[in-house]
């Protein structure tokens, strides 16, 4: 990285470097940087367009595919021309922008999310059905009661027509029952189309994610109730904490709490890792070749020893820097909005955990990794091609067959959007032969563990060893598997400059002399966001 200059000092060294070229690359013209409130105009089209009601028109029900179309140019263009300074917000122009074309490709060809798909939301009081309100005031006096949140959307159409459609979604006090595509008012409208271009796991809509747990029994009632379904029987415990182990909070005491907790928690745990980073120039640009000073002299000597320590910080920093920011949207949608401004987006049980436990890992080991420990905040997305594709071809989803057309699409399409974020990075990266290959190679670690576990098990290994061996041993092949495929992703993040980012305006340990030189206790010096004024009205704007 530099061999016709001298070793960075420090990753201000490497900073500046990487704000030169921004500059120079504006400055020739070369790319265009990055703006609001331009850059959401591919993102504003397709609002306007879920905010014209096209079930009753079917030129304008085709008109989507227009819509997607302009979405996908917008941001293959943004992927192509535009690049920010912010190491963050240069990763997240291509990932973002790749991002959109999925999430559209779901809502508007996949999908006709005004068709397809209802939320919970409240009823007007005085269109309550009497039976309905007695039994949802019984359900809500003593916290107990039992139905089911999770239908099928096209079987709802008719009777999400009891939610009201006078009032505000926060200005009705009814009970909760599945609204459709609401025909006004507007910001009715506005308030359903703005919740499915946001909420990205589905809690709250008939399309959640299988990792979820639950609504409470109390929801379930209401909605059984108003949509004419008997209340399928479910223990309460159940619908707290989902099967991969992400929990649901019943009040807004405990949901406040624990997200509090996480982020004051978190913000620690970032300060002691961004300290570690100031001491590596791994990160800085990824050199490899660099020693770790934050590691003994002595064990510079042992290579596993060094990328292991560097693997290790690269997840903490990811796993606490994602859990950091899910765990802000609780806080702000809940603790300091809440039901009176937003209605039933703004109750504690719409906003589960993030990650689930790790058990899925000892238990399912790669499989567990991906599919029950991360977050799945892209994983109906990811969902909704594949089932497509079996829907077309005629696949069963559980067959074989089905299984592997599944996991294919859905680590070919993570492995896209990650390499679409290296592509706009500063640093000098590799997105096909780093991250796009590290999620596809996932295919073949997740495919090879489960041929290997269905060998043991017809040789009945599996059914004589112990369950605390069979944690070792997925907890082993996980952990080898990404000691030799995460650098691809990992390498790949430090030359692009991510780890540069710096997420805290303040750090007390650096502040303490134990950050590298230059180091100190504040920590944003500018460089953030600031007004761009472009040759052209487009370009202009507020830029990261």
């Amino acid at each position: 990285m530099f061999a016709k200059e001298a070793l960075p000092v420090s990753h201000y060294d490497v900073t500046a470097r990487l704000n030169g070229q921004y500059d120079s690359l504006l400055a020739s013209g070369q790319y265009y940087p990055f703006t609001y409130p331009f850059g959401t105009l591919g993102a504003t089209v397709v609002i306007i367009y879920l905010l014209l009601d096209h079930r009753s028109r079917p030129w304008l029900r085709k008109a989507r595919y227009a819509a997607w179309s302009f979405i996908t140019v917008f941001a293959l263009w943004s992927i192509k021309s535009f690049r920010a300074r912010n190491p963050a917000a240069a990763f997240g122009v291509g990932l973002i922008s790749a991002w959109s074309i999925l999430w559209c490709s779901m809502m508007l060809v996949i999908k006709d999310v005004q068709l397809d798909f209802s939320r919970v939301e409240r009823k007007e009081s005085r269109l309550d059905l009497v039976s309905a309100s007695t039994s949802s005031q019984t359900a809500e006096s003593n916290g107990h009661a039992s139905g089911n949140a999770h239908q099928d959307g096209s079987t709802l159409h008719a009777r999400s027509s009891k939610v009201g459609t006078t009032q505000a979604p926060a200005q009705r006090t009814g009970t909760l029952a599945w609204q459709a595509y609401p025909a006004g008012p507007f910001v009715e409208r506005l308030d359903w189309v703005a919740d499915i271009f946001s909420n990205f796991r589905g809690m709250g809509w008939n399309w959640r994610i299988s990792g979820l747990p639950s609504p409470p029994l109390w929801v379930q009632a209401q909605i059984s109730g108003n949509s004419g379904t008997p209340p399928p029987e479910e223990d309460e415990k159940k619908t707290q904490i989902s099967r991969t182990g992400v929990r649901r909070y019943h009040d807004n005491s405990s949901l406040l709490k624990a997200n509090l907790w996480l982020v004051c928690r978190d913000v620690i745990i970032l300060d002691v890792l961004k300290t570690l980073i100031s001491h590596d120039a791994y990160f800085w640009d990824g050199n490899v070749s660099a020693w770790p000073n934050y590691l003994p002299a002595y064990l510079h000597a042992f290579p596993v020893i060094v990328r292991s320590a560097r693997l290790l910080i690269s997840l903490s920093a990811v796993y606490i820097a994602l859990q950091a920011i899910f765990a802000l949207g609780p806080l702000f949608f809940v603790g300091m909005i809440g039901p009176r401004y937003i209605g039933a987006r703004g109750e504690a049980w719409m906003y589960p955990d993030s990650f689930g436990s790790f058990d899925n890992v000892l238990d399912k080991g790669l499989a567990g990794w991906w599919g029950g420990w991360w977050h799945q905040s892209f994983r109906y997305a990811f969902e909704a091609p594949a089932t497509k594709l079996m829907e077309l071809a005629q696949v069963k989803p559980k067959s074989p067959t089905g299984k592997f057309i599944s996991l294919t699409i859905a680590f070919v399409l993570s492995g896209a959007l990650h390499a679409c974020g290296s592509y706009t990075q500063m640093g000098h990266t590799y997105p096909l032969s780093g991250p796009f290959l590290f999620f596809i190679s996932q295919i073949g670690g997740i495919s090879a563990q489960l041929a290997i576990n269905s060998l043991l098990q017809q040789i009945g290994v599996v059914q004589r060893s112990p369950q605390w061996l069979q944690r070792t041993a997925n907890f082993i092949y996980v952990h080898v598997w990404f000691y030799y495929t995460a650098p691809l992703l990992c390498d790949d993040f430090a030359r692009g400059g991510i780890w540069l980012f710096e997420p805290l305006p303040f750090s007390p340990l650096r502040g303490l002399g134990l950050g590298g030189p230059g180091d100190g206790f504040w920590c944003w010096w500018g460089g953030i966001l600031w007004w761009h004024k472009g040759d052209r009205w487009w370009n202009t704007g507020l830029a990261l």
